[in-house]
């Protein structure tokens, strides 16, 4: 009996992460709680949420977790999990790329410190 081990390459796993991710964020972040969370709970709780303000990017393309111009409230909300993915997943990508691509220093081998034993073999 031979055990033959497959290394799967590492385009096929990045791909599956990805779709994974898309997957989560399009279609199941839909059945997410709508219950508040958080800070949001905290301040409904304690009674001083209606002293909240709005925030400067409260009319962004994708502010409140969904997207303007989408009337289905379903797709808007998966649609922003799309792009944020993406957005994120671009980002950290790109950081990636630029952090590699980045010459390293070369550090010499300083040898035995001066006192160190030396076994001689």
């Amino acid at each position: 009996m031979s055990s033959v081990s497959r290394r799967v390459p590492l385009r096929w796993v990045a791909a599956g992460m990805l779709a994974v991710a898309l997957v989560l964020a399009g279609i199941v972040s839909y059945y997410a709680s709508r219950s508040p969370d958080g800070l949001n709970r905290v301040a409904q709780d304690n009674g001083f949420s209606n002293t909240q303000k709005a925030h400067g990017t409260n009319e962004s393309p994708l502010a409140g977790y969904s997207s303007s111009g989408v009337d289905n409230q379903r797709l808007s909300g998966g649609l922003a999990g799309v792009v944020g993915v993406l957005v994120v997943l671009t980002l950290a990508g790109g950081l990636t790329y630029v952090i590699r691509r980045r010459p390293r220093p070369r550090v010499e081998d300083p040898g035995p410190e001066p006192g160190d034993r030396q076994t001689v073999a």
